[in-house]
C-alpha cells in the first residue's frame, strides 16, 4: 500500500485521482479493454444495418450470410470475455481504496485523545468505517465504470449515428437530450441531501445498536428493554425513510431518460420514415440508427446512476474527510526513544479540561527517582487520574514541564513513550479473548510459564484455574465472563508481563478485598527490580509503603512526604487514615 496517499481535508475528486495516480496500470488496462467492448458494441449496429440492406437487395445469402452472421456470435462472445477482464481489473483495484481509508481512519483514531473521544460517538465512527468508505469504494470502482463506459459509449455511438449514417436524422433525435440533462441536474442536488441525512442516520442507528449491545445487562436490570426497543424501532424508521427518500430520488432518472429516448424515438422514426421515402436513407441505415438510439439507453442510465454514486460518495466523503482532518490533541514530534527507570519529575505543572474554568491540575511540583514508588491520593475529582494522563500524553499541560530523564516528554516519540509505561487504568478493557491470550496481548510470544508467573503476582492464578478451561478460558466481550476484581487483576499481570520501566496503577485495585490487595502489592515490592511505580488509589492503605506519598486537592499538591510523616501533619491523609482503620475494624467485626 501506497504511504503517499493524501492527508485528510481534500476534496473527493483529488482523492480518486491520487489513488488512480498511484495505482494507473490496472485503471489503464480496464479502460483500454473497456474500449474495445465499446467499439465492437457500435460495430454491431452497423453489421446488422449491412445484412438487413443485404437481404433486401437479394445480394446476401448462404455461406456469405452465415458468414456475417458468424462475425456477429464472434463479436458479442468478445464482448462478453472482454468485459468479464476488465471487471477483473477494475473492482479489485477499487477495494484498494477502500483498504486505503479504513487503514487511515484507524490510524488517525489511534492518534486521537479523550477529547476527541468525547465529541465523536463509537456506533456512528463505526457506521463510517463501514457504510460511508463502501460509498466512497464504489466510486472509485462502479462511478469509474459506469462513466467511462457510459462516455465511450455515447461517443462512439453519435459518431456513428452523424458520420455514419445521418447527421440531419442524428440532431433531429438528440433534441430532447438538453432537457434531460436539466432533469438529471435537478434530481442529482436532492439525491446529495438524501444520502447524506440517509448516512447520518445510519451512524445514529448504529450508536444506538453498540450501546445497547454494551449495556444490555443494565437496561435488563432496570426493565428497559421495551423503551429502547421502540427507540431502535424509530431510529431503523428514520434511518430508512431516509434512505427510501434518496432511492426514490433515484429512481426519478428512469422517467427522465424514458421520455428523453421516447421522444427521441419518434422523432427518428418520423423523419428518418421520411427520408426513406425520399431514398436519402435506407432501410437498413434506418435499422441500424434505431439500434443506436437503443444503445443510448446505456449512457443515459450510466449518467443517473454515476451521478447517484457521486452524489452519495461526496456525502460519505464529506463525513469521513471531517475525522481524517481532525487535528490530533497531541502531536507526535519527538525522536527521543524513553529511557529506562530514571528521574521523573513535575515542573508547576497545570491542565485545564476544555470547557472547564476550574484547572484539573495546579503548579504541580513532584519527584519520583527511578525504581521508587510513588503514592498518589485525594479526594475524588482532585486531578489524579488526570496526573497519570498527563504521563501518557492523552493531553498535553496547558503550562508547565513534566521531565524523564532530563527531557520534556514531548521530545519522545510517542510509541516510544507509552511503550515504557505499563498503565493499569479504574476500568481495565479486556479483549474478546482467552485469558491467556490478554495477559499476553503486550508479548504475543510469551510462553505459558511467564503468564502464569504474572498472574501469581497479580493474585490471579487461582482463580484462573477455578475457570471451566482455566488459562484457555474465553472472558467474553469486555471480559463479561469475569468478576470487577478479576478483570483488575489480569490488566495488573498484562502490565507487569510488559516489564516497562515505568508502572501506573489508576485505581487499580478498588475492586479487590484488602487481603488480595495486600499480596499483590507484596508481590510488587519483591519483583520491582528498578521499576518506578506510581500508585493512584482512594484506598491508603495500598500507598502506606509508598517511598513517597502526595496529596491532591482541587488540582493542587496539599501535603507530600512519606507515611509517617504524613500522618504527623495531622492533615487530610491522616484523617482519612484513621477514618479508613476504623471501617476497616468495623468490618472485622
Amino acid at each position: 500500500m501506497s504511504s503517499t496517499a493524501p492527508p485528510g481535508g481534500v476534496s473527493l475528486t483529488r482523492l480518486l485521482a491520487g489513488f488512480i495516480a498511484r495505482n494507473w496500470r490496472p485503471y489503464l488496462l480496464a479502460g483500454s479493454l473497456l474500449a474495445i467492448v465499446g467499439v465492437l458494441t457500435v460495430l454491431i449496429p452497423r453489421q446488422v444495418g449491412q445484412i438487413v440492406d443485404g437481404l433486401a437487395s437479394r445480394q446476401l445469402a448462404g455461406g456469405a450470410l452465415l458468414a456475417q452472421l458468424g462475425l456477429l456470435l464472434a463479436m458479442g462472445l468478445a464482448i462478453y470475455f472482454l468485459r468479464v477482464a476488465w471487471r477483473l481489473q477494475l473492482f479489485p483495484a477499487s477495494y484498494r481504496l477502500g483498504v486505503e481509508l479504513r487503514t487511515r481512519l484507524y490510524q488517525q483514531l489511534t492518534r486521537q485523545g479523550p477529547a476527541f473521544y468525547r465529541r465523536q460517538r463509537t456506533g456512528d465512527l463505526m457506521a463510517r468505517a463501514t457504510n460511508d468508505i463502501d460509498a466512497v469504494e464504489m466510486v472509485a470502482g462502479e462511478a469509474m465504470l459506469a462513466g467511462f463506459d457510459g462516455a465511450l459509449t455515447l461517443a462512439l455511438v453519435l459518431t456513428m449515428m452523424t458520420v455514419g449514417i445521418d447527421w440531419r436524422l442524428a440532431l433531429a433525435a438528440l433534441l430532447p437530450f438538453p432537457l434531460m440533462a436539466l432533469a438529471f441536474w435537478k434530481i442529482s442536488e436532492h439525491i446529495h441531501r438524501a444520502w447524506g441525512d440517509s448516512l447520518a442516520r445510519f451512524g445514529r442507528l448504529n450508536d444506538h445498536v453498540q450501546e445497547t449491545l454494551s449495556g444490555v445487562r443494565t437496561l435488563r436490570a432496570l426493565g428497559l428493554e421495551a423503551r429502547n426497543g421502540a427507540k431502535l424501532s424509530e431510529l431503523a424508521g428514520a434511518a430508512a425513510d431516509s434512505s427510501l427518500e434518496a432511492q426514490r430520488w433515484e429512481a426519478a432518472f428512469e422517467p427522465a431518460v424514458g421520455i428523453a429516448l421516447t421522444a427521441a424515438a419518434a422523432i427518428t422514426l418520423g423523419l428518418g420514415g421520411y427520408l426513406v421515402w425520399r431514398d436519402e436513407l435506407t432501410i437498413g441505415a434506418l435499422t441500424s440508427f434505431s439500434m443506436y438510439l437503443v444503445q443510448l439507453i446505456w449512457p443515459m442510465f450510466a449518467a443517473g446512476w454515476v451521478i447517484s454514486l457521486l452524489e452519495r460518495g461526496r456525502a460519505a466523503w464529506g463525513r469521513l474527510d471531517a475525522v481524517l482532518a481532525a487535528p490530533a490533541e497531541v502531536t507526535d514530534e519527538g525522536a527521543a526513544a524513553a529511557p529506562p527507570a530514571s528521574l521523573l519529575e513535575w515542573r508547576q505543572v497545570g491542565f485545564h479540561y476544555p470547557g472547564q474554568a476550574q484547572p484539573a491540575l495546579d503548579d504541580i511540583d513532584l519527584e519520583l527517582p527511578a525504581g521508587q514508588t510513588l503514592g498518589v491520593v485525594g479526594p475524588t475529582g482532585a486531578g489524579k487520574s488526570t496526573l497519570l494522563k498527563l504521563l501518557l500524553r492523552q493531553h498535553a499541560p496547558d503550562r508547565g514541564v513534566i521531565r524523564w530523564q532530563g527531557l520534556a516528554l514531548a521530545e519522545y516519540k510517542l510509541s516510544a513513550l507509552r511503550a515504557a509505561i505499563s498503565w493499569v487504568p479504574q476500568e481495565p478493557f479486556l479483549f474478546s479473548a482467552s485469558v491467556a491470550d490478554n495477559i499476553a496481548l503486550v508479548r504475543p510470544d510469551a510462553d505459558r510459564a511467564d503468564i502464569e508467573r504474572v498472574a501469581r503476582l497479580a493474585a490471579v492464578h487461582d482463580d484462573i484455574l477455578r475457570l471451566p478451561q482455566g488459562y484457555d478460558t474465553p472472558v467474553g466481550e469486555k471480559g463479561v465472563a469475569l468478576s470487577g476484581g478479576q478483570r483488575q487483576r489480569l490488566a495488573i499481570a498484562r502490565a507487569l508481563l510488559a516489564d516497562a520501566p515505568l508502572l501506573l496503577l489508576d485505581d487499580a485495585l478498588s475492586a479487590v478485598d484488602t487481603d488480595t490487595e495486600t499480596r499483590i502489592l507484596r508481590h510488587l515490592r519483591a519483583e520491582r527490580r528498578g521499576r518506578s511505580v506510581i500508585i493512584v488509589s482512594h484506598r491508603l492503605s495500598a500507598v502506606a509503603d509508598a517511598d513517597r506519598i502526595a496529596v491532591l486537592h482541587h488540582g493542587r499538591v496539599s501535603e507530600q512526604g512519606d507515611h509517617a510523616s504524613l500522618l504527623s501533619l495531622d492533615g487530610w491523609y491522616a484523617s482519612q487514615w484513621r477514618y479508613q482503620q476504623l471501617e476497616a475494624s468495623l468490618d472485622e467485626i
